[in-house]
C-alpha cells in the first residue's frame, strides 16, 4: 500500500476575481493509476471563501480532471468543481456552465503575466523608484540586459510538461518582467482546466524565489505606455475548421457584435485600462474584426485566410485575470447564435 498526495483545487467565490485555493489529501492506494474514478468527493469550509454562510458551511468538491503532479512523490493535481451542499453547481462555478459536451470547441489560450519581486513589489527589471527602458527591447529578448525571469519560466515549462499539460510554448513579453505561456486543448473545459493547473504550478513555484504572479490587466497603471497583459482566446469548432467560406466566417464574427457588452462582464476585472485602442488593443467600446488585425477585438489569422477559410480566430480582448471557464462559455454560446 502505498500513500498518494491528492491536491484538490478550486476557484473560491471572490468576484468579480476568483482565486485558486487548494488543499491536500492523503489516501492509502494499493495500485493507484491516477483516474478520476478513483477520487471521491471532497468538502471544505465555503464561509472562508465567500462561497457559504457560516450557518451552513459546507460546500463539494467534485473532482474534474487529474494530473500527475511534477514537485511531489507519489503527487496528484485534481481539478474540481464547486457544488452545494445538495449537489447542484454553486453559483460560483462556470465551468458546469460550458456548453460544450461533445468537445467540438478547441480553446488555445495565450496566458500574459508579470513576475513581481515580494520585497520591491515591482515587475522584474523594474529598479525602485524609476523605470527601465522603454518598451521594444524586451520582446522575445536574450540575454541579462533585457531579460529576467527566464529560470522560474523555463521550471515552469517543465513542470507543466511533465504534469501532462499540453503546453504549447513561451516567450518573454514587450514590457520587462513580463511573460506569457501558451496551451492548447480539443474541448472547452479541458482548456480551462488546463489553464488554471499550469496558473496553480506557477504560483507555488513562485515561493521558492520571493516573487509573486501579477494577472492584473494593466499592473503599471492605466496611462503607463506600456502594454497591458491579456489572456488571448484562439478558438475553433467543426464550422469553423471545415467551412472553407469567407461567408461564414464573417457571419460567425458579425454575431459578437450586439453582445459586446455580455462578453467584457466575463473577460476580466480592470480590462477598461487595457482596452483602450492603444498598444495593440481594440477600444472597450468598439467591436471590429480583421485579417491579421492585432488591434481588432478579433483577429482573423493569415494563416487561416491561406488555407481556404479553414481554422480558428483569435478573440483579443480577454484579459489576463479572466476565468477561462466563463471566457470559453460566452464564446461558445455567441458562436452557436451565428445565423449559419
Amino acid at each position: 500500500m502505498a500513500k498518494i498526495k491528492l491536491e484538490y483545487l478550486w476557484l473560491d467565490g471572490y468576484y468579480p476575481t476568483q482565486n485558486l485555493r487548494g488543499k491536500t489529501k492523503v489516501e492509502e492506494h494499493e495500485d493507484f493509476k491516477g483516474t478520476l474514478e478513483e477520487l471521491g468527493m471532497w468538502s471544505f469550509d465555503g464561509s472562508s471563501t465567500k462561497q457559504a454562510e457560516g450557518g451552513s458551511s459546507d460546500c463539494l468538491l467534485k473532482p474534474v480532471a487529474i494530473y500527475p503532479d511534477p514537485a511531489r512523490v507519489n503527487g496528484y493535481l485534481v481539478m474540481t468543481e464547486v457544488l452545494n451542499a445538495d449537489g447542484t453547481p454553486h453559483v460560483s462555478n462556470g465551468r458546469a456552465t460550458i456548453d460544450d459536451d461533445d468537445n467540438d470547441f478547441w480553446f488555445g489560450f495565450e496566458q500574459e503575466y508579470f513576475i513581481m519581486d515580494t520585497a520591491t513589489q515591482l515587475p522584474l527589471g523594474f529598479p525602485v523608484g524609476g523605470y527601465p527602458g522603454p518598451q521594444g527591447m524586451y520582446y522575445c529578448s536574450v540575454g541579462g540586459k533585457n531579460t529576467w525571469g527566464r529560470e522560474l519560466v523555463e521550471e515552469h515549462a517543465n513542470l507543466c510538461i511533465d504534469a501532462g499539460l499540453n503546453f504549447e510554448g513561451i516567450n518573454q513579453e514587450v514590457a520587462a518582467g513580463q511573460w506569457e505561456f501558451q496551451l492548447f486543448a480539443k474541448g472547452a473545459k479541458k482548456a480551462g482546466d488546463e489553464i488554471w493547473i499550469a496558473r496553480y504550478l506557477l504560483a507555488r513555484l513562485t515561493e521558492q524565489y520571493g516573487y509573486y504572479i501579477e494577472y492584473h490587466p494593466k499592473p503599471l497603471g492605466k496611462d503607463m505606455d506600456w502594454n497591458g497583459s491579456g489572456m488571448h482566446a484562439n478558438f475553433s469548432n467543426t464550422t469553423l475548421r471545415t467551412c472553407g467560406s469567407k461567408e461564414t466566417y464573417e457571419k460567425i464574427c458579425e454575431a459578437f457584435r450586439p453582445v459586446v457588452k455580455e462578453h467584457i462582464e466575463v473577460y476580466g476585472e480592470f480590462n477598461d485600462q487595457r482596452l483602450t485602442g492603444l498598444h495593440e488593443t481594440a477600444s472597450i467600446d468598439d467591436f471590429s474584426y480583421g485579417i491579421s488585425d492585432r488591434g481588432a477585438s478579433i483577429r482573423i489569422p493569415i494563416i487561416t485566410v491561406e488555407k481556404g477559410w479553414k481554422g480558428w480566430l483569435e478573440d483579443r480582448r480577454p484579459a489576463s485575470n479572466g476565468d477561462p471557464y466563463k471566457i470559453a462559455g460566452r464564446i461558445i454560446k455567441t458562436v452557436k447564435s451565428a445565423d449559419i
